[in-house]
């Protein structure tokens, strides 16, 4: 059985003086399965909502309402570096070696954690980013001034100084801050879609390639978390009345695609909740998913964490209780990746021109794979080699050959005239045999 881990973070002092949990403790790695334990604890963390990312082999946590982020190691379980900006950061994600950062002032910052270059954009959100979501080839930041932008990430990390840092487009039907955002990993242009949520009561889905909203739906209160299903088939959203909703894309009544047979204008109604949390455990602040999209957590400001069971919609129960407002849940693919290259120490970021050195461990041979290393391992002949001899076989002769090989070929030919000649005169005397033979007889 896979093992399954995610981390979570609180944000704020001890909420009861429980001797069981450390008071220090910010950031928690848990494993859910096969059975739910603490795996590994991070100390010294006050992660607001949107402020903690995950690396193979680090941890990333902004602070609350400061312009630092600390950096943990997560094989040791350490604080290793504290980093501090110029603008207090509200929201950050992980792309590959790459940090993304969100700004009070509406500004990205690009933080290459293997070399220490920083790219800051303009102040392109005229308020606070709340949040971001990552694509292969994208960046969507969602604000407080109901705005969501799109940014072309090559373009963001280009070498080149002179490039100017603008978004690809603007996305701008929200009538209220936006509170969560969650994009599917899809590369096609056509199903290419993120969801977002908005304190007006609304989400909508988008195709953020063109900029086209394709649903709306309005819920009976404002949402204050989101997350997407893995096969971006549906999604969740909690909202502040503590109200648990499960939205199916593609359902007998599909919201979007081919098969919707409303128009894309038509807003839809969401009113039926899937589950409600306690009162006492208050809305869910953060919510995560795993990676199958079976089992939905919710991080609550009692420091409860609930686990809701989507095939069953059976009553949520408490995996956790963190003693302090659980404000973030991330999942970490429970699948190894390979990477060429691991991250071993942090590089802070330098602000200015410079040439840079990319400081990682290599996971393996960049070359690849070589011919000698195949011939070693392999036994007797190797496939590559026979195919090679039996095509060499099968090609004509060259006509250019070297000097040696030329004076061979002129004497071969020879000796084919003198062999022919002799053949004929064979032929000619068998047949003169013949003749007379006949004729005795």
């Amino acid at each position: 059985m896979l093992t399954e881990r995610y981390f979570a973070a609180v944000n704020g002092p001890p909420i009861a003086n429980n001797t069981a949990i450390a008071k220090d403790v910010g950031i928690y790695e848990h494993i859910l399965h096969p059975s739910h334990s603490t795996a590994n604890t991070f100390k010294k963390s006050s992660a607001p909502p949107n402020c903690l990312a995950v690396s193979n082999t680090h941890v990333f946590s902004a602070q609350h309402e400061k312009s630092t982020v600390h950096v943990y190691t997560r094989a040791k379980g350490t604080h290793e570096v504290t980093v501090t900006f110029q603008e207090r950061i509200k929201t950050v994600t992980l792309f590959g070696q790459v940090l993304i950062l969100g700004t009070d002032q509406g500004r990205v910052i690009l933080w290459e954690t293997c070399t220490g270059r920083q790219i800051t954009t303009p102040a392109c959100h005229v308020q606070a980013i709340t949040c971001m979501a990552v694509t292969p080839y994208h960046l969507l930041t969602g604000s407080d001034d109901s705005n969501i932008q799109v940014w072309d990430l090559a373009r963001l990390l280009e070498l080149d100084t002179t490039v100017e840092h603008e978004p690809e487009k603007t996305l701008s039907n929200h009538r209220a801050a936006i509170t969560a955002l969650a994009a599917s990993q899809s590369i096609n242009r056509d199903t290419s879609i993120c969801v977002s949520a908005s304190k007006d009561k609304s989400c909508i889905i988008w195709n953020y390639h063109t900029g086209e909203a394709l649903r709306t739906l309005l819920f009976p209160s404002p949402l204050t978390a989101l997350c997407l299903d893995p096969c971006a088939r549906a999604f969740y959203v909690s909202s502040d009345n503590g109200a648990m909703f499960s939205v199916e894309l593609f359902a007998e009544k599909a919201l979007i695609g081919g098969q919707s047979a409303e128009a894309s204008s038509t807003v839809v109604q969401i009113s039926s909740p899937f589950g409600q949390s306690p009162q006492e455990t208050g809305a869910a602040s953060c919510l995560g998913l795993t990676y199958d999209g079976t089992v939905l957590l919710s991080g609550h400001s009692n420091g409860q964490i609930l686990r809701w069971d989507l095939s069953t919609k059976a009553i949520a129960t408490e995996v956790a209780n963190l003693n302090a407002s659980v404000s973030n849940l991330l999942f970490v693919s429970p699948i190894p990746t390979s990477e060429a290259v691991t991250t071993v120490n942090i590089i802070k970021p330098f602000l200015g021109s410079r040439s840079y050195n990319f400081t990682a461990q290599l996971e393996s041979d960049l070359v690849g794979e070589t011919r000698l290393g195949k011939m070693l391992e392999s036994k007797g002949f190797s496939h590559d080699i026979l195919e090679q001899a039996i095509s060499a076989l099968q090609q004509p002769l060259s006509t250019t050959a070297p000097a040696g090989d030329e004076a061979l070929r002129k004497e071969n030919e020879e000796l084919r005239e003198i062999i022919n000649e002799q053949r004929a005169l064979q032929k000619k005397t068998m047949q003169r045999y013949v003749e007379a033979k006949s004729a005795t007889s």
